[in-house]
């Protein structure tokens, strides 16, 4: 199971999500990340994919890791992923699209859940209430579909 970063700018009542313009994901709207390179720790991926994906540079110590969830893909296991959800509430420029993701800030009343992952209504205001969380997602074939979803909080 590969490694993946989520991460969301997070600021007074509004949080940054981009729309996936390409690739895995492609027109949904969710937060910034992407793989774990080799030999990469996990803080650096996500310093890495804020920068080359929004135009954003923050610190280690800027990521309050509030999320851990593992997703299974039933009959793509190639998309199965560990993801680290960072929130950052402390970064240099302003976010800018990219040839993959395109920004664009939300107040926690107008989130855009129905053009998210179908998972993200489940944890997403969580977080944004302040709980971490923490569990594994079983998707049907395609993704569009929640066969199973263990959630705890810590």
């Amino acid at each position: 199971m590969r490694n993946v970063t989520l991460c969301f700018l997070v600021r007074d009542g509004e949080i940054c999500l981009a729309m996936k313009k390409r690739g895995f994901g492609k027109g949904k709207w969710n937060g910034v990340g992407g793989k774990q390179e080799e030999g990469e720790l996990i803080t650096t991926t996500a310093l890495r994919e804020l920068a080359e994906e929004i135009g954003v540079e923050t610190e280690e110590r800027h990521l309050m890791k509030v999320g851990d969830i593992s997703f299974h893909f039933l009959d793509n296991k190639e998309f199965n992923q560990r993801m680290h959800i960072y929130f950052v509430t402390s970064w240099k420029g302003e976010p800018s699209e990219s040839d993959e993701m395109k920004p664009a800030w939300y107040t926690h009343e107008t989130i855009p859940y129905h053009d998210m992952w179908v998972d993200d209504p489940v944890w997403l205001p969580k977080v944004l209430a302040g709980k971490k969380v923490k569990g594994a997602c079983y998707f049907n074939h395609d993704g569009s579909d929640i066969e199973k979803f263990d959630l705890e909080e810590w």
